[in-house]
């Protein structure tokens, strides 16, 4: 199973048709959007390529494929354009023997969650791509921002295949780092 894993794409269509683009020749089964879809929030910029209208369109395109999760700038207006649930606070999904728990990161105390060291915790928010794998809890792992970076971070997606998470760089395609699940 081939999936692509984007988060805080807050509204950018250049960025989102930029990712796009790029998963195209990949074909991915399935879209795992981990919030901060649509709106920018009021304590950040304007993005370039701001058209949520747009955004929606090309989601809306993608719904039979799309699993997604609220992010804390996504709202019931949101819904209303959004072909696809987006409104929940966490999803997960079983892959590869592996638990996938989806969340945004913003309102779910992680410690809280009933996760176990096989788990795979996928979280957006910070806008910056992070992987962490220990003995004593979950596997974490945030694709970054596909819109606004933080940190002079690229801007980010993931991709999941065959027990490996990619990180990807959103401008050039090129994979920036790979992440092994144990099997």
């Amino acid at each position: 199973m081939r999936l692509a894993l984007l988060s805080d794409i807050h509204g950018d269509r250049v960025a989102l048709d930029q990712a796009l683009q790029q998963l195209a020749d990949w074909q991915p089964d399935y879209y795992l959007l981990l919030g901060d879809l649509l709106n920018h929030g009021p304590r950040n910029p304007v993005p370039a390529g701001y058209d949520p209208q747009g955004v929606a369109a090309r989601l809306n395109g993608l719904r039979h494929q799309i699993i997604a999760v609220r992010g804390n700038c996504d709202s019931e207006v949101d819904q209303m354009l959004l072909q696809f649930p987006v409104l929940a606070s966490h999803n997960q999904l079983l892959v590869d023997d592996h638990r996938f728990f989806m969340t945004h990161g913003h309102c779910l105390p992680q410690e809280s969650l009933p996760l176990t060291p096989r788990d795979l915790l996928l979280t957006g928010h910070t806008h910056k791509a992070h992987w962490q794998q220990d003995e004593s809890g979950p596997m974490r792992f945030n694709p970054g921002s596909l819109a606004m970076p933080r940190d002079g971070e690229p801007a980010s997606y993931g991709r999941y295949e065959a027990h490996c998470l990619t990180l990807v760089a959103r401008d050039s395609g090129s994979v920036l780092a790979q992440y092994p699940l144990p099997v």
